[in-house]
């Protein structure tokens, strides 16, 4: 099999209190391919994190790389280029990305180094990593039509570095307050409920520790809820700072965020990886 070609879309993930476990799929995308790379595309090498994960899998011959995901954001860029990735090469070997989506989600976790980022990619949707294996949220007519509105400061962040500065030791306090969150956050979604998101993603195992290292990023929480999001979070390890919005304010939202940085307005990703 030739031209073969695999959309993945980006995540954002943790989701407030839902440390390393829930990620959610937002509609900016990895196409990848086989063969010689189209225009728009560039090819990528071994050293690539997509073609680790294609040579893990058995993949073949020379990819490409197509992508409006920016890198070291937040947004998911690495997961998506593994799973990506993997995905291609199962399709390559004649399998559907679905039959072996298990595998795939294994090899993209363990070279990742954590699983909610790539869940929501090859999944679509909201999910949570456990164990190793996904649990999709269900998502009713209201939250599945949210925008996902996007604040993106002009600078990068290192996951690995951001990790770093996180205690090692987790108060009793901060961990029932999480553990709070957390179900209200997943409760909101199996209700459809989006006026149960309000306070759902407080978050005190990361994000206090992570937020005042991005200038704005405290401001741009709190201007979003202040313009009607119905939750913000920092998206991943930063330095984006992502809001659930009623469609009908996502353009107030946007417009509300500091201006030193850029916003997009995205819909969530239902679908999530897949042959194109």
């Amino acid at each position: 099999m030739t031209d073969l070609v695999v959309r993945t879309p980006a995540s954002s993930a943790n989701l407030g209190a839902g440390f390393d476990v829930f990620g959610m799929a937002v509609a900016l995308y990895a196409d990848m391919g086989t063969g010689d790379a189209p225009d728009g595309a560039q090819p990528i090498d071994s050293h690539h994190p997509g073609h680790r994960a294609f040579d893990r899998l058995g993949g073949t011959g020379p990819i490409w790389l197509r992508c409006n995901i920016p890198m070291a954001r937040g947004l998911g860029f690495s997961g998506a280029v593994r799973v990506g990735a993997a995905a291609l090469a199962v399709v390559q070997a004649g399998e559907t990305i679905r039959e072996q989506a298990a595998e795939i989600l294994a090899v993209a976790a363990e070279l990742e180094g954590h699983g909610d980022n790539v869940v929501a990619s090859l999944h679509g949707g909201v999910d949570a990593y456990v164990d190793g294996r996904p649990i999709p949220f269900p998502i009713g007519p209201r939250l599945g039509a949210s925008s996902f509105v996007a604040w993106i400061p002009d600078v990068t962040t290192s996951t690995d570095a951001s990790r770093r500065v996180l205690p090692s030791v987790v108060e009793r306090g901060d961990a029932v307050h999480n553990i709070a969150r957390a179900t209200q956050f997943v409760l909101a979604f199996a209700h459809d409920d989006p006026e149960l998101l309000a306070g759902a993603t407080s978050d005190r195992l990361h994000q206090d520790h992570r937020v005042p290292a991005v200038p704005g990023a405290a401001d741009a929480l709190a201007a979003g809820a202040s313009a009607g999001a119905w939750c913000g979070w920092l998206s991943g390890s930063g330095p984006t700072v992502g809001f659930l919005v009623d469609p009908a304010l996502a353009g107030a939202v946007a417009a509300a965020l500091p201006a030193q940085g850029h916003t997009k307005v995205l819909g969530l990703d239902l679908e999530g990886t897949r042959l194109l």
